[in-house]
């Protein structure tokens, strides 16, 4: 990346068949070759690529990191294309036959260097992830090449303490990576912008597009927005395909000199009631 820390990110948009992770493999394989540009440092992909949002089929498409379809083909992406990647989710069965909704990170040469689970899940309005997979225990930040990537996935969204645990630790760029329903459009967009601004750090919001089943569809809309809040490149529809956009680290370091917002936050915040 050299010196100046600015890099070139990608993100794919993808619609996933429920509960074929050969398939969706094969896809992700394809979409990434077809639209991730040369000499890109960072690619993400969404949340459950690899089986839908389909709670009920987490565990059936399960698979442990010593052996999983999913991570080989993410690694191989990597290789391929001399790229980290922000794999992410998949639906990990850890040894002790425990279940998590976890993002892995892969270097450039394909090695697994960071795994993050998912903190907060998403039971409500009819859905029940967390009857079918563990809470993970803690937010994750990896260094690639200089640059602190703090990981969040989907209904982590709405949980702004966990991204100025990110700001305060470091953070130069966050990622939420989803699969976020259609029929919540404003808190999507609302809320990926604030987390970006409130914290002045990039941020790459990423979901999938096109149906989950014949009742509801994924939100399809993803962004990458920098410190301002300013959107530098969008998905505004169902497409599959990828999003690209280069960060200048430097321009934000700058800002955050000049606008030392997070300088005047209170050691505490006791509420008086009167």
């Amino acid at each position: 990346m050299g010196q100046s820390k600015k890099i070139k990110v990608a993100g794919i948009q993808m619609n996933s068949k429920i509960a074929d992770i050969k398939a969706n493999c094969e896809k992700i394989k394809s979409l990434t070759d077809n639209f991730v540009e040369e000499n890109t440092d960072i690619i993400v992909f969404p949340e459950v690529w690899t089986v839908g949002w389909s709670c009920e089929d987490f565990r059936a498409c399960a698979e442990n990191f010593n052996d999983s379809h999913a991570a080989a083909t993410l690694s191989n992406i990597a290789k391929k294309h001399n790229s980290f990647v922000v794999g992410g989710s998949v639906i990990e069965k850890t040894d002790d036959n425990k279940y998590y909704n976890t993002c892995p990170v892969f270097d450039r040469n394909g090695n697994l260097i960071a795994k993050y689970s998912k903190n907060h899940l998403f039971s409500y309005y009819g859905d029940n992830e967390g009857d079918y997979v563990e809470v993970g225990n803690s937010p994750v930040m990896v260094n690639l090449d200089g640059i602190n990537v703090g990981l969040t996935i989907c209904y982590d969204i709405r949980f702004p303490e966990i991204y100025r645990a990110y700001r305060k630790a470091g953070a130069d760029l966050l990622v939420n990576c989803a699969a976020w329903g259609l029929k919540k459009p404003i808190p999507w967009e609302c809320m990926t912008r604030c987390r970006a601004v409130e914290n002045q750090t990039y941020m790459i919001a990423l979901t999938q597009s096109g149906p989950i089943n014949e009742n509801d569809w994924n939100i399809g809309h993803s962004r990458i927005i920098d410190y301002k809040g300013e959107t530098l490149s969008e998905i505004k529809d169902q497409k599959e395909g990828a999003m690209t956009a280069v960060l200048n680290f430097d321009e934000m370091y700058d800002f955050r000199d000049k606008c030392t917002v997070l300088n005047d936050i209170r050691k505490s915040y006791e509420v008086k009631c009167v």
